[in-house]
């Protein structure tokens, strides 16, 4: 997971706001690309959807043509998992929160302290990189799936519900042999070492 890049986009359509931050950023390593306007952010999104990297977005909330707040719900029906952090005036707090209650992860008012937006943005990095794993496990485990066959997947569905093999061998009208051999099988093609990791990567499929 460390060796995935990391990367902010700033849309703002204020260019001093674009270049300090850009400049801040800079300073500690962490790469940037700046927007002037919502509409070039989602000229671009394609691209950065299908980009393997680790990233936020810092989002100025008033902007001429297509607000922040636009764009955020433009993004929310598209399925972004990229975390948002809101540049707010004082004047546009109201907002930020209703933001918030819509998936938003932070707002910041202006004037902020540099190391704050700093700090602020390193949790969203780390909650996107939670997200992205959590999206490939789910994705791996899906995989994993369509490798049972329909007898593997019976035996699957009885074992998550708790039930012992005998249990299962009754339901299935199947020796108790046979369900061991089965079960086996599920373990080994969902690359499960134990039932508690299993239910666990299932648990994580469904939520």
């Amino acid at each position: 997971m460390t060796d995935i890049p990391q990367i902010v986009y700033v849309v703002d359509d204020d260019e001093a706001v674009r270049d300090s931050l850009e400049l801040l950023l800079s300073t500690v390593g962490l790469n940037s690309k700046t927007y002037s306007s919502a509409l070039n952010f989602l000229d671009d999104y394609a691209h950065i959807h299908q980009s393997e990297q680790h990233a936020c977005i810092l989002l100025d909330i008033r902007m001429p043509g297509m607000s922040g707040i636009e764009l955020q719900q433009t993004l929310i029906e598209r399925g972004s998992k990229l975390p948002i952090i809101f540049i707010t005036g004082h004047g546009d707090i109201p907002m930020a929160v209703k933001a918030i209650q819509k998936g938003a992860m932070d707002f910041i008012a202006k004037p902020f302290h540099d190391q704050d937006l700093l700090d602020r943005i390193q949790q969203a990095l780390r909650l996107h990189a939670e997200r992205y794993e959590a999206l490939r496990d789910s994705q791996q485990t899906q995989q994993h799936l369509l490798t049972l066959t329909p007898r593997e997947s019976q035996v699957l569905q009885l074992m998550l519900a708790g039930n012992a093999n005998k249990v299962i061998a009754a339901e299935l009208s199947l020796s108790q042999r046979t369900i061991e051999v089965h079960r086996a099988h599920v373990m080994e093609k969902m690359h499960a070492p134990s039932l508690a990791l299993l239910v666990q990567k299932m648990s994580r499929l469904e939520s």
